[in-house]
């Protein structure tokens, strides 16, 4: 066998998600009190909240803006040294923007663009959460305790985006952040990857890159909350049905990834999972797990169809007259 390079492990996990609502107050609504997040901070014209597992004062930032979509995506490196080696490789791609002071519970961070336009940015220093008396758990290795309020996320999961040009953006993510590919979607006989599921750690993934069949870029797909097991994702689903929230899919099991899940539209009108079961990659030696149109199918293991807006919609949202002639291809940005 010959010699490999030494795997590139300088990103520690996806820290933070910046969503972009034109119905803060709303939006905020459905995370608070249907999903069951807390609110840890409030600045201008953005809120910061937590699952009761994240271990940093904040992971995800709902922020008011004239459309839905994602702001920045924030990556935290495992060390100052590994945030100065990505900076370097970052940058020698042409594609970073530069440093910033930082925002709620980060430090300074490097601010950068991937091959789709998708605002990104690394960084390490970051304030973990310290729960004040009424949240703190019983456990001593859980960051707040279980409140038992609405669908009550345990953390930030993963995110997919969409992409003109998939190959690019994971070849970006795999070399300039030493990011794994773990699986993907290959049509055409081999020619023609469509999706692309990556992660620096042994989750799963953390990012997904699938392709826009309208034509668009730096566009969100869905946004993924984690719960423990797949009878939460069934409690999910009442409880969303009984706030008026509208179901798109699920709940049903993808084939990709193996992943139980549950798809929403938050009010803003980014879509959001609720997500459980998936996999854990520990083999350093994994080879990626390719789909062919065949074996993909739907892309639902068991379950019902995937709709269509499930292929068509992603924030912000393009006319279908401004994507006309797009040819759709069958898959599944889980």
């Amino acid at each position: 066998m010959s010699a490999q390079a030494d795997p590139v492990q300088d990103i520690a996990h996806l820290g933070n998600v910046e969503l972009l609502t034109p119905k803060l107050d709303r939006s905020l609504w459905y995370f608070k009190d249907v999903l069951g997040m807390e609110v840890v901070h409030v600045a201008g014209s953005s809120a910061y909240l937590r699952g009761y597992g994240d271990h940093a004062a904040s992971a995800l930032k709902l922020t008011a803006a004239a459309q839905p979509g994602v702001g920045c995506i924030s990556w935290r490196a495992v060390s100052p040294a590994a945030l100065e080696r990505r900076v370097q490789a970052i940058a020698a791609t042409g594609r970073g923007i530069g440093w910033i002071d930082g925002d709620f519970c980060r430090g300074r961070s490097y601010r950068f663009r991937d091959p789709d336009g998708h605002l990104m940015e690394v960084y390490y220093d970051e304030q973990k959460f310290v729960a004040p008396d009424h949240l703190r758990s019983t456990l001593k290795n859980l960051p707040m305790r279980y409140t038992a309020k609405g669908v009550n996320v345990r953390r930030t999961d993963h995110l997919a985006l969409l992409a003109r040009d998939v190959p690019a953006n994971r070849a970006f993510v795999q070399q300039a952040l030493g990011f794994r590919l773990h699986e993907q979607v290959v049509f055409e006989r081999g020619t023609k990857e469509i999706g692309a599921w990556l992660s620096p750690s042994i989750m799963h993934h953390q990012v997904a890159y699938v392709l826009d069949v309208k034509g668009g870029s730096g566009r969100l797909h869905h946004f993924s909350l984690w719960v423990d097991d797949r009878a939460d994702v069934l409690r999910a689903a009442d409880i969303l049905a009984e706030n008026g929230i509208f179901i798109e899919a699920g709940p049903s099991r993808h084939n990709n990834s193996q992943g139980f899940y549950l798809y929403s539209y938050e009010p803003g009108g980014n879509r959001v999972e609720v997500y459980s079961g998936s996999y854990l990659v520990t083999a350093p030696d994994w080879e990626p797990v390719t789909w062919n149109e065949e074996e993909r199918g739907t892309g639902v293991y068991w379950g019902t169809a995937l709709p269509e807006s499930f292929l068509t919609y992603a924030t912000p949202d393009i006319p279908a007259a401004a994507a006309a002639g797009a040819r759709v291809p069958v898959f599944d940005p889980s």
